[in-house]
Parts: C-alpha cells; sequence; structure tokens
C-alpha cells in the first residue's frame, strides 16, 4: 500500500485501517490533521513554542490513543478532545514548576528567548482572553478556533450544550461583542 493510497480516504477508514496497524494509514491521518492539532494547541496555550510541544506529545500518544476511539464522535471532535487534554496536562506542569526551570535555562543558555513572533501573536491572543476564566478560553478555542458546534464542544469539554452556548454568549459580553 503506498503513501497517496490513502490520502483521499475518509477519516474513519484511515482510522481503522491505523488502528490495523497500517503506518501509511497513520502517516496520513497526521498529515491531514497536524494543522488543527497545532493550531488548537496554540489557542488553548498561546505560545507557539507550548503549540509545538503539545503538538509533537498528542503525535506520539496518538499511536496508542487511537485505539480509544470508537466512531461515537466525528474523528475530529475526539482528537480536539485529546489535544485539550494534552494542552491542560501542559499547563498543569507548567504552573506545577512555576517557569522557574524555564527562565533557569534561558539564563544558563541552555534555552532560547521567545522570538518577536511569539510575542506579538502572544499580546492579541493574550489581550482578548487573558481575563477569561479556563473553561470559558477553551470553549473559546474549540467553537470559535476550531469551528465545533457547541454540542461537540460540550462533549468534549464535558458539560452540556445548553452550557457551551452560555459560555460563549459570556466570552462576547466579556470581549464587548453583541450577546446576540
Amino acid at each position: 500500500m503506498g503513501r497517496g493510497e490513502f490520502e483521499d480516504r475518509p477519516d474513519i477508514e484511515l482510522v481503522a485501517a491505523a488502528q490495523a496497524g497500517n503506518r501509511a494509514a497513520f502517516e496520513a491521518l497526521l498529515r491531514r490533521h497536524y494543522d488543527r492539532i497545532h493550531g488548537l494547541a496554540w489557542h488553548l496555550t498561546g505560545s507557539r513554542s507550548d503549540a509545538d510541544d503539545v503538538a509533537q506529545d498528542v503525535c506520539c500518544t496518538l499511536v496508542t490513543r487511537l485505539e480509544s476511539f470508537r466512531g461515537e464522535a466525528k474523528f475530529t471532535t475526539w482528537l480536539c478532545g485529546v489535544v485539550l487534554n494534552a494542552s491542560r496536562d501542559l499547563m498543569r506542569r507548567r504552573r506545577r514548576f512555576g517557569g522557574m526551570v524555564e527562565r533557569l535555562a534561558v539564563i544558563a543558555g541552555l534555552a532560547r528567548r521567545p522570538d518577536g513572533r511569539d510575542l506579538h501573536d502572544t499580546i492579541w491572543l493574550r489581550s482578548a482572553i487573558a481575563k477569561m476564566k479556563p473553561a470559558l478560553r477553551e470553549t473559546a478555542a474549540l467553537v470559535a478556533g476550531q469551528q465545533l458546534t457547541h454540542a461537540e464542544a460540550g462533549a468534549i469539554l464535558g458539560v452540556s450544550e445548553a452550557t457551551v452556548s452560555w459560555r460563549m454568549h459570556e466570552i462576547r459580553k466579556a470581549l464587548g461583542g453583541s450577546a446576540q
């Protein structure tokens, strides 16, 4: 089976083939969805370098995580849940260590300072959502950033569709937009 053979197949077929151990199908899934993985991670973490870390983690663990996909939701919806959990894990680890290790690594010359692109993008992103509770940030990233329906976002977040709708209402109010 060649690499190009899977390019036009629907996700559900690629998942089934990847679950059966087909590496080309798994590679096609990653190629198809990497931008979604990275983009959502960036929205959730607010940093390109953190998004890189989350995307790498998701790609590495997806091999074993695919076994848990049962087709009860669209693959993209399920994948957003995987990215959300990986982002939450990273943020928990960061809070735990308080960023001290990262600052020491920069001082010791073991890590790079953030580049200007991250600074500009982070300022823009944080100015819009910095004061929001994590639940609102996550909801905005899934609904506005990933274009998921309120029902899909609710399934990922473990809340009702009505709760997602209420959160989006609160987000619009907080951003000064129309609440209707």
